[in-house]
């Protein structure tokens, strides 16, 4: 619809996110008198992208305030996963519930791993052996652990060096992936099985 109008495509264009979001909230107020022909359609237009505003708006300060909240349970049960590079609020809240809905399944890092699907599976193609990801485990810890690797791919230049340093040997970028996903979920064991063992409040 915003296609077929010029004048409303050109004072909106270049805007950023945010003035963008700012200009589209104050149509909401609009007139809403009836109108025939282009003005009508204009009109509608701009009172559609207002409400679309205001209810981005709202549920952005709706994720906000929840992304506050898990920041403070965090801090709370397991503030030691908020130091480690790469993981925030969600993803330290992802691995905690994958360990707290399976406390006994998580006897060892193996297990840990297992259970979010970065274990390394052998495979064979007749010619060589190589391992892939296991398919299965918890997809939302598994998430988490992918959230975590790339961001230190962009972040951590120790992880950096390492990515660089297996390429050269000959891995391609899914098995390096791999490697550092069960890294990745050998560290956060260590960091979230005291929390497991606490008993319940």
């Amino acid at each position: 619809m915003l296609l077929l109008i010029p004048a409303l495509r050109e004072e909106l264009a270049g805007l950023g996110n945010a003035e963008l979001f700012r200009t589209c909230a104050q149509f909401a107020g609009a007139s809403s008198c009836e109108e025939i022909g282009e003005e009508s359609v204009l009109q509608a237009t701009r009172i559609t992208l207002g409400l679309l505003a205001h209810r981005i708006g709202q549920l952005s300060e709706q994720i906000r305030d929840v992304e506050a909240r898990l920041a403070r349970l965090v801090e709370c049960h397991a503030p030691q996963l908020l130091d480690v590079v790469g993981i925030g609020p969600d993803t330290a809240v992802a691995l905690l519930i994958a360990v707290g809905d399976n406390p006994e399944r998580l006897d060892s890092e193996a297990s840990f791993a297992a259970l979010c699907g970065v274990s390394p599976v052998e495979r064979s193609s007749g010619r060589r052996q190589f391992r892939r990801l296991n398919r299965g485990g918890d997809r939302q810890a598994n998430a988490a652990l992918h959230r975590i690797v790339f961001t230190r791919l962009r972040v951590d230049a120790r992880t950096q060096v390492y990515y660089e340093r297996r390429v050269k040997e000959g891995k391609t970028r899914r098995e390096v992936v791999r490697c550092l996903k069960r890294y990745a979920a050998r560290e956060a064991f260590h960091l979230v099985r005291p929390v497991q063992s606490q008993p319940p409040p």
